[in-house]
């Protein structure tokens, strides 16, 4: 019986563990998601894993979130014809799955011109 009950409680605690040990990763820090600002940078040092949240923070309809499915529409700023963009202005996304994620702006040409994008690598 004594055994059953550590059972259960270690299944409830391994069930809580993932969601207490998530980060909230403030995409720019202090900046936000803007214009001319070096995510590439902001990456470095920085670990990324299953259960974290990436908020992009911006003034709404100023920007947008647009997330692409690999590294050449990365490259290239192509924005996907079937994915909606976020743009609430404080768009928080749960990091689900391990791999590469890439971000983008889809508003006018701020992926283009301005480097508005995202590449991270999340871990398990």
């Amino acid at each position: 019986m004594a055994s059953s009950s550590f059972f259960i409680s270690f299944a409830i605690v391994a069930c809580f563990v993932p969601s207490i040990l998530a980060i909230e990763h403030i995409v720019g820090d202090d900046k936000g998601w803007t214009t001319n600002f070096d995510y590439q940078t902001w990456v470095q040092g920085k670990e990324f894993r299953v259960g974290d949240k990436l908020v992009f923070n911006y003034p709404a309809g100023a920007q947008s979130v647009v997330r692409v499915s690999d590294a050449p529409s990365f490259q290239q700023c192509l924005k996907p014809d079937n994915v909606d963009a976020l743009t609430s202005g404080s768009d928080v996304i749960t990091l689900a799955t391990p791999g590469k994620k890439w971000y983008i702006c889809g508003v006018a040409e701020h992926c283009e011109a301005a480097n508005q994008k995202l590449a991270i690598t999340v871990l398990p």
